[in-house]
């Protein structure tokens, strides 16, 4: 990964390995999501408002949120990777770059939902409705259950490699993971950090959804 996101190479270059990188993560769970809704691949190939709906949302929404916090967690392990000898344990750069991951991704659905109030006229044309429905669409899209699911996994899909990398020279978590069989300790590890950002993700979106219901 450090080869394909390094700040010597030129801005063209980053941003195009970038985009690649979050389209290669997100157009196969765009099409696990349609796939797992009866009917709904049916209708998108019919075209129409439903099909043109769905590749705007793809488009002002999906993938600028995926490409964004994928650019900036790149450009953080790119930086971080510059400065050698590291300043801390690479694991607590998996960590701050989690939390850059969240707040990040909950700031872009909020910008966005209220661009498309202004512009097409979503969410009956409301911005005060456009933000009060971030919380809880984001609340339900760990379990898949809207197409923000899907941003959100290919965010994290792309940050694997770079969280089993972060973990194979941790000081702290390195020699123990390599006790299991070849990769399959920092892979593993990586998996749960996976699982703990949706989480992390879930309990943001819900306690923000408690604040707005208070």
């Amino acid at each position: 990964m450090q080869g394909l996101f390094s700040l010597s190479m030129p801005f063209s270059h980053f941003v195009r390995n970038t985009a690649l990188l979050s389209l290669a993560s997100l157009v196969p769970l765009l099409a696990l999501y349609v796939g797992l809704r009866p009917g709904f691949a049916a209708m998108l190939m019919d075209g129409g408002p439903a099909l043109s709906r769905f590749l705007r949302q793809v488009l002002t929404n999906g993938f600028p949120v995926v490409f964004a916090v994928n650019y900036i967690s790149f450009f953080h392990f790119a930086l971080v990777s510059a400065r050698q000898p590291t300043p801390r344990d690479t694991i607590f750069i998996v960590f701050i770059d989690m939390s850059i991951r969240i707040i990040v991704f909950i700031l872009l659905h909020a910008i966005i939902y209220v661009v498309s109030a202004n512009w097409f006229g979503s969410f009956g044309g409301s911005q005060a409705t456009a933000l009060r429905v971030v919380a809880p669409t984001l609340a339900r899209s760990a379990l898949f259950e809207n197409i923000s699911g899907v941003y959100l996994y290919a965010t994290l899909v792309s940050a694997l490699p770079l969280y089993v990398s972060a973990l194979e020279t941790s000081k702290r978590f390195s020699h123990p993971l390599r006790r299991l069989p070849r990769k399959s300790g920092p892979v593993l590890a990586a998996l749960a950090l996976f699982g703990l950002f949706a989480w992390a993700l879930t309990l943001v979106a819900a306690l923000i959804v408690r604040i707005q219901s208070g």
